[in-house]
């Protein structure tokens, strides 16, 4: 996506579009190389006055570690309360893929994903939980949300239960 001239990095980052100017969904579209050259893109809230509960599970998400280099695994699911924006999920799916390669620990993949849904969406709230598949016979679960919910919001459980290997 060609930023405005004069736009800096962040505004190439998030780019905030009606659905006619996405330029990902509808088009041939490649993860970036990294999470800081991935475009999340936001489409209006047809429904933001009303209280409702947006779910994204991603049970393949993979990223690297920066000491060893080998592959870490994870289930997150990202709950949100969405404002006057909605994630568009392609461009999610894409940023998710740009951190196939990116070297990170597991803490930090988890709050950057969470910082950058909530920097491109400003959501009324959000949660997003990493479940981290066991390296060296450790699972790591990283959990953070931005409050408390909404009162009288509908949030059903995240749904992986704890790790329990073969016991």
């Amino acid at each position: 996506m060609a930023a405005k001239k004069g736009a800096g990095p962040r505004a190439r980052k998030t780019a905030a579009h009606s659905e006619a100017a996405l330029s990902q969904l509808g088009h041939e579209a490649k993860a970036a190389s990294s999470p800081e050259e991935a475009v999340l893109e936001v489409v209006d809230n047809p429904h933001a006055g009303t209280l409702y509960l947006v779910r994204f599970v991603c049970p393949e998400f993979t990223s690297v570690c920066p000491v060893t280099g080998q592959p870490d695994f994870a289930h997150l699911v990202i709950d949100y309360v969405p404002a006057k924006k909605l994630v568009e999920s392609k461009s999610l799916k894409l940023f998710l893929t740009s951190f196939r390669n990116h070297g990170a620990f597991h803490e930090d993949c988890t709050l950057a994903i969470a910082k950058r849904i909530i920097d491109a969406a400003k959501p009324k709230w959000l949660r997003i939980g990493g479940y981290w598949y066991p390296r060296g016979g450790i699972p790591i679960d990283v959990f953070y949300q931005t409050s408390a919910p909404p009162a009288g919001l509908w949030l059903p459980e995240q749904g992986p239960a704890p790790y329990r290997g073969r016991g």
